[in-house]
């Protein structure tokens, strides 16, 4: 299909709440969830949401078996998730460093509920209800955050710990 270009912050179009999806399994949607996951590859992400390439749908993927951005990060499914729900299990949030896609050469410490629960669909329509904590918690919250709107930088308490990421982490190249 095709790798898409990714808006960037100040993009008003990431700043919309995204429409919920209404019709499954249909070629354009097909087509979509492709160009989602060859942007991600291309970027070297790890998750994007459908808002990130200008389309105003939930949608979001994400998965890895080993990520560079992430060295630490364990493996997480290769996910299709459509129309999420997100419901936190317990009050208990972790602080970790976040980078994204719309963000490009830059990070922040973003609190995070440590464990989620997150529900919604498959690209047939099939309902997911997955427990998951850790990056993956992490990963689901912040792509989803995209449908509704918001980037990390919105969610950082302490703007100390946002900056380029080749100055935070000169040992690192992305």
């Amino acid at each position: 299909m095709a790798i898409c270009s990714v808006l960037k912050m100040g993009d008003a179009r990431l700043r919309r709440q995204a429409q919920l999806v209404s019709d499954f399994n249909t070629p354009t949607l097909h087509a979509l969830i492709v160009d989602l996951f060859e942007t991600m590859q291309a970027t070297g992400g790890v998750g994007i949401a459908a808002p990130q390439i200008g389309v105003d749908l939930q949608v979001v993927v994400f998965g890895f078996e080993r990520s560079e951005r992430y060295p630490e990060a364990d493996a997480v499914p290769r996910t299709v998730l459509i129309n999420p729900v997100i419901t936190p299990l317990g009050q208990q949030e972790e602080t970790g460093w976040e980078g994204c896609l719309s963000v490009p050469g830059m990070r922040g410490q973003v609190p995070r509920y440590t464990q989620i629960r997150y529900q919604g669909f498959d690209e047939q329509g099939v309902a997911i209800d997955r427990q998951v904590s850790g990056f993956h918690a992490r990963l689901v919250q912040h792509e989803c955050d995209h449908l509704w709107g918001i980037l990390y930088p919105q969610r950082i308490r302490d703007m100390t710990q946002f900056g380029f990421t080749d100055v935070l982490f000169p040992e690192r190249k992305d």
